[in-house]
């Protein structure tokens, strides 16, 4: 029950599909100016888009705002391993 109380928290929060601000930021992965790969509390985040680069990080505290239109964001399980879902659609989508 210990665990119960640590819960992970993931807040995100989307300005005009121009600015994103979000906590529970545990790493970025990989990022350019179309494409950021995030992993946060509760999963792995991919936000796609046009622009983007960072406006403000610490990964100490779990901030990320980025700036940029954004097109998409697409969340994977906390579970599942990114690189099995990339796979799987890498060959379908070649």
């Amino acid at each position: 029950m210990i665990e119960q109380s640590k819960a992970k928290s993931h807040d995100l929060h989307m300005q005009n599909r121009r600015q994103i601000h979000m906590t529970g930021v545990q790493n970025v992965e990989s990022f350019d100016s179309e494409k950021f790969l995030l992993q946060t509390d509760l999963g792995h985040l991919t936000i796609k888009g046009q622009n983007l680069h960072i406006k403000n990080l610490s990964l100490e505290e779990g901030l990320l705002s980025i700036e940029g239109l954004v097109h998409s964001l697409v969340y994977l399980d906390p579970g599942s391993s990114h690189s099995k879902n990339k796979g799987m659609l890498g060959k379908l989508f070649k």
